[in-house]
């Protein structure tokens, strides 16, 4: 897949493909819809498929104080967007400049002189330009204008409830992986590098990995069976383990940490890149009186999540 971060100059031989339009938050069953609309033209066409996004998300360029909201930062998006088969992934940069495009400059400068996208297609909430002055009737009208074909997706739901970003970063904030996995497509997962931390965990023995937010959206605070994915290094693989996202009162901490127990793992793997993904929530976090009663907790918590993994169907 390659990787646009502008619209300028674009190499012809990635010019003319179809571009399905979004942010594409957690890239969820709804938008794999919009994708496979595109995918399905593109095909036919025999031109490439193309995503567009902006980075930042607009909503951290208007309200850069505001708590972290996002599903996937920008290396979790790009690697689902390849496993969809998308060819060309246009990481817009959204800053000033683009904010204060009116929704025709947005069409003829992005979609026609920069890619020149032969057709696109869009959710029937797609909103663009300046003050999200442009909507779904407005592209399929500047389409038809300029000469590219626009195709709209209609809203797609599980029985009564749509899939949406929003409702996905609810159940989260509930306690829900399973909910957000069943509107996701895939497990919710955290990405980041491994950092050392106070090292407490291996004197109690039980070692864990920790992993800062960072980007990403804080869940519930808690208990998770996970599964962690060694992205890089020697000690490259998935395991099972546990892990507790919080503030660590028992040692008086404020700062929101992921810290993950690999089950039966012993190596050095600071600084690897690694992926968690939540499976199950399994309590809230608490404050212990003493190492003693934490880690008799943590050794329940452990055999509860082996349950729960081992319980999980074969490609799970």
């Amino acid at each position: 897949m390659q990787i646009l971060r502008h619209y300028e100059h674009v190499p012809p031989g990635l010019q003319g493909g179809v571009y399905a339009l979004g942010n594409f938050d957690g890239v969820h069953l709804g938008h794999r819809q919009v994708i496979g609309r595109a995918a399905e033209i593109a095909n036919e066409l025999g031109v490439p498929l193309g995503v567009l996004v902006f980075e930042p998300h607009p909503q951290q360029f208007f309200f850069p104080d505001r708590p972290f909201f996002r599903l996937t930062p920008f290396r979790a998006k790009a690697r689902l967007l390849e496993k969809l088969g998308v060819d060309v992934l246009a990481a817009l940069p959204f800053d000033a400049r683009m904010s204060q495009k009116l929704a025709p400059e947005f069409v003829l400068d992005v979609l026609v002189e920069g890619l020149r996208a032969v057709h696109v297609v869009a959710g029937y909430d797609f909103r663009f330009g300046k003050a999200r002055g442009g909507d779904a009737a407005a592209l399929s009208y500047m389409g038809g204008m300029e000469g590219f074909g626009v195709s709209i997706v209609d809203e797609v739901r599980d029985g009564g409830e749509a899939y949406s970003s929003t409702r996905i970063r609810e159940l989260l904030a509930q306690g829900d992986p399973r909910g957000a996995a069943k509107l996701l497509g895939h497990w919710w997962t955290v990405e980041t590098h491994i950092q050392q931390g106070d090292q407490r965990g291996r004197t109690i023995g039980f070692p864990t990995a920790n992993l800062p937010l960072e980007d990403h959206v804080e869940p519930a605070l808690g208990v998770y069976a996970v599964k962690v994915e060694i992205e890089d290094g020697p000690h490259k693989g998935l395991y099972d383990g546990v892990a507790n996202v919080g503030r660590r009162p028992t040692f008086d901490k404020k700062d929101v940490l992921l810290e993950a127990h690999i089950f039966d793992f012993a190596g050095d793997i600071y600084g690897a890149h690694a992926a968690v993904s939540f499976i199950e929530y399994l309590r809230p976090e608490r404050k212990f009186d003493g190492l003693d009663s934490l880690k008799a907790q943590i050794a329940a918590d452990s055999e509860k999540a082996r349950a729960v993994l081992a319980a999980l169907p074969a490609g799970a």
